[in-house]
């Protein structure tokens, strides 16, 4: 039974390239709040946070990069093949991990919460979880996965795989097994259908409609939608990028869409996502044919309000050229020009380099002040 009164909690793991993190994003368009505990463990060893010196003081200096900040590569690679010094790691992050995990929780207005940690199992977590979820996919379709995502060689992906713990293990302490073995499609039949059985709400989240800015109105993309986004972003690119419906719905494993409508007819959008309480507006299109200012003022303005719902810290946008130019309007929206490098907290920037599309030119805002392990 969950420790958190009114809260369903669902415990989500999985071995490596089984899905888990395309999972949890859905239960997320579904309604829930969601929380990446390995994501948190990245924030407790940033430069200033609470674990960042008892690290250093456990393997030294060494693991630092040039800017002194841990690399987590190092580390990895130290610990990938000593359980001794894993463990001594997870000794120092976990607690961390446990307190920003309750505090998100405690927070979060969301009936349902889902929280995705490779160790749940094997964690105190387990026991404040009223569900056990596990993402289950075939060992080749893990190595493909690994091979063709990470770039890995087929004995590298191999050995990342055999060093975790069976996957019947997990299997066997599952209340659902979300079997990730085939198309996105099915991947999301699967997932609503065991939804089913946690939240009466069987669609997406509700469409919003805002008091209307002029004959502008914005709604939140559904699956049902990917036909009519797949040929806008082809349309609004000039064909530079061309999708089609199975790639909008690959997609909806990673982000969700804002729909901008103008007499009813779809002119824009603004693909998203929250990631590590960082938000990352990496699609932004706009029809020549609207109103630019009001449009972008819409479209901001409902992916902020639902970054809110899901505790966002920060707003990145990356714009293309063409619409960075009309600094005005972005001024108005609170949001200044900045590279990565100038924003300050570690993991702002590290989502900045993560998630910046090439020729594209970043606007940042703070969304709230309250910040999860900020530093000490």
């Amino acid at each position: 039974m969950s420790k958190w009164p009114g809260k369903y909690i669902i415990g989500l793991t999985g071995n490596i390239a089984t899905g888990k993190s395309v999972i949890r994003r859905m239960l997320e368009h579904l309604g829930a709040y969601t929380i990446d505990a390995d994501a948190l463990g990245h924030r407790v060893i940033a430069r200033g946070a609470p674990g960042y010196q008892p690290v250093i003081d456990l393997f030294g200096k060494w693991i630092l990069n040039k800017d002194g900040e841990i690399d987590r590569t190092k580390v990895a690679g130290l610990v990938f093949r000593d359980p001794q010094a894993l463990n001594q790691l997870e000794d120092i992050v976990h607690p961390f991990v446990l307190q920003a995990a309750d505090f998100l929780v405690k927070r979060a207005t969301q009936r349902v919460v889902v929280i995705e940690a490779i160790k749940l199992l094997e964690s105190e977590l387990k026991t404040n979880c009223d569900s056990i979820w596990v993402s289950f996919a075939p060992e080749e379709v893990q190595v493909e996965r690994l091979m063709r995502k990470r770039g890995l060689t087929r004995d590298q992906a191999l050995e990342r795989i055999h060093a975790q713990s069976a996957q019947s293990e997990k299997v066997a302490s599952a209340n659902v097994v979300i079997r990730n073995v085939g198309s996105y499609d099915d991947l999301w039949k699967q997932v609503t259908e065991a939804w089913k059985q946690v939240s009466p709400t069987t669609d997406t989240l509700p469409v919003i409609r805002k008091e209307p800015v002029g004959d502008i109105k914005v709604q939140r993309g559904r699956p049902r939608d990917s036909q009519a986004i797949a040929e806008l972003i082809t349309r609004l690119s000039k064909g530079q990028r061309r999708m089609d419906s199975n790639d909008v719905m690959g997609a909806f494993g990673d982000r969700a869409y804002m729909l901008l409508h103008a007499n009813e007819k779809l002119v824009g959008l603004a693909g998203w996502q929250v990631e590590n309480l960082v938000t990352r507006t990496t699609d932004l299109y706009i029809d020549s044919g609207v109103d630019i200012a009001k449009a972008l003022e819409a479209l901001v303005n409902e992916v902020e309000r639902a970054s809110h719902d899901l505790q966002s810290e920060a707003s990145l946008i990356f714009a293309q050229p063409s619409q960075a130019s009309d600094e005005a309007s972005w001024k108005k929206l609170g949001y200044e020009k900045r590279t990565p490098k100038s924003l300050g907290v570690q993991a702002w920037q590290d989502a900045a380099v993560e998630s910046q599309p090439p020729d594209s030119v970043l606007f940042f805002k703070q969304l709230r002040q309250d910040r999860v392990l900020r530093p000490i």
